[in-house]
This record gives structure tokens, C-alpha cells and sequence, in this order.
């Protein structure tokens, strides 16, 4: 049964998620730009949580899903501390958390601040830098122009992009590394990925400090790595590192 839709209020706009009581450690939902909780791989997590008697939080970041705000006006500092406002107030004890594409970044920001709490990453995609790595660097001089003109530049089949989330990304960059992170992680990454070219998630990976840490290529896997195969092995990825936190 799908949890009900909750909300949590830090003093900027209501923030929604989904919890689900359970065995710890949480496991915590980080979605990518634009996604909300009630997502493809989301919802599979959360199926999946409720069949193995798993504790699982998801949310939408402000001006995602149901979440107040306008998607516009958001940036890497104002979703990471979305982040972190929701992380702290709807779980106790130890944490997994599970990030995709852009979740994958800000997974790693909140590990960073919070190695009391983070057992281990499960990063999908990860699009670390996204902003200034993939994005800025991809512009045309006529888009170049919009988003400074504009501060806003709109590209089919995407989220808009504004000037002050490029500008703000900057400030949250974590590569070449090193990542302090410790902490087991596994990245899932697709050979076919036209949004995060796998060497991308690669140099992440050997960014990390962490001495237990897994990257694998999925030969015919794309971006959103939602097929049943995929979910599949982002699970059972999620038990092994459950399992490896058990006494």
C-alpha cells in the first residue's frame, strides 16, 4: 500500500514525502532534476521496501512534485538543504542512502555533513557537477546568449535551466575529489547514458575516498535505468549493503 503523502514545513514551503515505518537502517529516496517521489524507480524502491519490512523515506525537493515553490527558483543549495531538512527531521539512526542522476550529487553533499548518520551510498547515474560539468559546457553561443538575456533557457524534453542554478552549482562541486566519503558506496551506471557520459560517473567514483566502493557498467543501460532488470539489481544492491550493516 502506498503511503500517504506528508508534509514538512522548515519555514520556506512545505516539503512533501513518503515514509514508510520499518527495519533500519532508512533507506532514503534522492531523485533527479525535475523527478518526483512518485517516480518510476522511486516507487519500485517503495514497493520493494514495504514487501522487505524496510524503513524507506522519499520526498520531492521544493518546486518538484508536490512540494510548495517554484521549480525556477531552485538550486543545489536550496535542494540540498531540502535535503537535509527532511533527512533530519523524518529519520532516526543510520542511513542508506539511494541517489539518482542529480540525487546522486546531493547524496554525496549530505554524506559529506553527515558521516555520523550515512552508512553507505547507492548512487545511480551519478550526476555530479551536473551544472557546470555537463551542462554549461554542452551551451550553444545562441543559448549562451538566452540565459544571460533571459536567465532562463528552455531545451526540449528538459526542466528549464536558469542562470542562477548554473552560477549556484558552482559553489557545490566535489570534482576531482577527493570526496570525503568513507563509507561503502556502489554506483550503477549505464554504458548508453547520453545524459551522464559513464566516464563522467566514473572519475566520481575514483574521486571517493571511501576503500569500498563498486562501480558497475551496464553495457545497454541508458539514463534512467528503469527497466524491470535494472530495478532489479538497484534492489538487490540495496540489501547487499543492508546486509553488510547488520551486528
Amino acid at each position: 500500500m502506498t503511503q500517504a503523502v506528508q508534509f514538512h514545513d522548515p519555514g520556506e514551503g512545505r516539503l512533501a514525502y513518503r515514509r514508510r515505518d520499518g527495519a533500519g537502517p532508512t533507506v532514503v529516496w534522492l531523485g533527479g532534476f525535475g523527478s518526483d517521489m512518485d517516480g518510476t524507480k522511486a516507487a519500485a524502491f517503495d514497493d520493494w521496501a514495504a514487501a522487505s519490512g524496510r524503513a524507506f523515506l522519499r520526498f520531492d525537493y521544493s518546486g518538484h512534485g508536490a512540494s510548495d515553490g517554484d521549480f525556477a527558483d531552485g538550486t543545489i543549495t536550496r535542494w540540498r538543504e531540502d535535503a537535509l531538512a527532511v533527512i533530519d527531521a523524518q529519520t532516526q539512526g543510520p542511513l542508506v542512502l539511494v541517489g539518482s542522476s542529480m540525487g546522486g550529487w546531493l547524496a554525496c553533499l549530505v554524506a559529506a555533513v553527515r558521516p555520523d548518520r550515512v552508512a553507505s551510498l547507492l548512487l545511480i547515474a551519478p550526476a555530479a557537477d551536473f551544472t557546470s560539468a555537463l551542462i554549461e559546457p554542452d551551451l550553444t553561443d545562441d543559448q549562451r546568449r538566452a540565459l544571460e538575456d533571459t536567465g532562463v533557457l528552455e531545451r526540449a524534453g528538459e526542466p528549464p535551466f536558469t542562470r542562477r542554478l548554473i552560477e549556484d552549482g558552482a559553489r557545490w562541486n566535489i570534482l576531482p575529489g577527493p570526496v570525503p566519503i568513507e563509507v561503502p558506496v556502489r554506483i550503477l551506471q549505464g554504458e548508453q547514458d547520453d545524459a551522464v557520459p559513464w566516464r563522467h560517473a566514473l572519475a566520481l567514483h575514483q574521486a571517493l575516498k571511501s576503500a569500498d566502493k563498486v562501480f558497475t557498467l551496464i553495457a545497454d543501460g541508458d539514463h534512467r535505468l528503469s527497466r524491470p532488470q535494472d530495478i532489479k539489481r538497484m534492489t538487490s544492491v540495496a540489501e547487499e549493503l543492508l546486509d553488510a550493516l547488520q551486528p
